[in-house]
């Protein structure tokens, strides 16, 4: 059994780096990039953990996981009790450790990053997920203590998921509501195999079904069913149903062929299978030359998966320059490593074709930056005169997304602001409608993953303390 290092043998230990699939090799297939610690790498970089007294990791942890803790399991190579330890308050260990920005969250906080690498915690999440999966480790079973009260979640996202989970170990009877055909959300439709294999997405749900909720797919909210008659047989109801209608330029020539929206585009691909074609019939016409317009984690997605679809070259387009890029550094890097070329400064304002509306290219300005903006980065400016060509044949939109207001129609007395998103008490997550609560991109707009599973945690304590009290909808209905 390992065993916890000296103070001075664990500050002057390296990072330990994540092996991945060569970019010559993985540009050609949808498998995971990264491939995970082994045990002895798992153990020796939780050896630097330095176990502080005041851990601030923990500070920036949305899901509240008991980061030292679980660290100092793996150092004692006790991974199933470090599995246990964090799913008591993450309930999707093998997803967050793959795609939480933990740069920005848990190991922003470390203390070991003020004088180099922080301590991988992501990595040693994954690790611990993993080793549990292939073990066949027994997560945490479903309640002894059973309530008669019922609640809701619309949209099996990881806000969904999570709030889904959280109430069910409370003892909760949860029904989880999905529009499409598998649970997940955005983690099975807008996250491609090669950075989240579907496969971990089904083991991690299927561990949350075993807590007792009920998945229900198939089932869209605001069409299928309305708001208001869950409102009759539910005490509480959590909307996460996310931010899923895409958001375009509304520059001339988006409506020609071969002109996606990234939403459209990785849902083909991903829940549609795509890229087992003709195994599976859901083609996507790919061009030699696509464009991707947008810089953020989903538009890495959408250029990656491109190339790995048959494009001989494909293209970042991104207005601002490459400080200002909000994707994560590491799928940065990866897209740069497979290829990627990215063209900075530069904002389309035409989409050409010829006369049977297929792409044969798409005009740009060149840009400058100017002053910051209400975000804090610094504004883009256009260079006047500076118009020119970009030689492509296809498109993606990867600029954002936006609510759909379908669940929003049939939610009576849940208001929603300026962009369709729902207004809530920052306190309790609650919405308009007294019993109605609401989290992830469906209040926030597109955000991160983690940020969406703190925000069902959030809910699901301020769903348990007004029932609690007392309070129904089915009373109030």
């Amino acid at each position: 059994m390992a065993k916890m290092i000296d103070m001075k043998e664990r500050t002057k230990r390296e990072q330990v780096p994540m092996r991945e699939q060569l970019p010559s090799a993985r540009i050609h297939n949808f498998e995971e990039v990264p491939l995970g610690y082994t045990k002895e790498e798992a153990i020796y970089e939780a050896q630097r953990c330095l176990q502080c007294k005041n851990p601030t990791c923990m500070i920036g942890c949305p899901a509240e996981i008991n980061i030292p803790a679980f660290i100092r399991l793996v150092v004692e190579e006790d991974f199933e009790k470090a599995y246990l330890t964090i799913l008591k308050t993450d309930a999707l260990p093998a997803v967050t450790g793959r795609v939480c920005p933990q740069e920005e969250q848990c190991q922003k906080e470390c203390v070991l990053n003020k004088k180099g690498k922080p301590i991988a915690i992501g990595r040693l999440e994954r690790f611990v997920a993993d080793w549990a999966r292939e073990n066949k480790i027994k997560g945490i079973e479903k309640s002894d203590s059973q309530k008669e009260q019922k609640v809701a979640v619309v949209g099996s996202g990881p806000a969904g998921l999570t709030c889904a989970a959280d109430l069910a170990k409370l003892g909760y009877q949860v029904t989880l509501f999905e529009a499409l055909h598998k649970p997940g959300g955005v983690l099975v439709y807008g996250i491609p195999e090669f950075r989240l294999p579907k496969s971990i997405v089904e083991y991690e749900v299927a561990g949350i079904e075993k807590l007792g909720v009920k998945v229900v797919c198939n089932q869209v909210i605001g069409a299928t069913k309305s708001v208001e008659s869950l409102k009759k047989e539910f005490d509480a109801i959590f909307l996460a149903n996310g931010a899923g209608a895409p958001r375009f330029m509304n520059i001339p020539g988006e409506n020609r062929n071969d002109v996606y929206s990234a939403n459209e585009f990785l849902t083909r691909s991903n829940l549609m299978k795509a890229y087992l074609f003709p195994e599976y019939d859901t083609p996507i016409k790919i061009r030699k030359k696509a464009a991707t317009i947008g810089a953020g984690n989903v538009a890495m997605d959408a250029a990656r998966t491109a190339l790995r679809l048959g494009a001989e070259q494909s293209y970042i387009v991104y207005r601002r320059s490459r400080a200002e890029v909000p994707a994560r550094a590491e799928e940065v890097h990866h897209a740069e490593e497979e290829g990627i070329v990215f063209h900075f400064l530069t904002l389309p304002v035409k989409i050409l074709g010829d006369e049977e509306g297929r792409v044969t290219g798409m005009e740009c300005l060149r840009m400058e930056l100017g002053e910051p903006d209400e975000s804090g980065r610094r504004r883009p400016v256009p260079i006047p005169n500076s118009n020119f060509v970009l030689e492509v044949d296809m498109v993606i939109d990867a600029i954002g997304t936006m609510a759909n207001p379908i669940v929003a129609r049939s939610a009576t007395g849940v208001e929603v602001n300026q962009w369709g998103y729902f207004k809530v008490d920052k306190m309790t997550r609650m919405t308009t409608c007294e019993g109605i609560f609401a989290g992830g991109d469906i209040v926030r707009g597109s955000a991160t993953v983690i940020s969406a599973v703190g925000d069902g945690k959030f809910a699901a304590r301020a769903i348990d303390e007004y029932l609690l009290s007392g309070k129904s909808l089915r009373k109030n209905s």
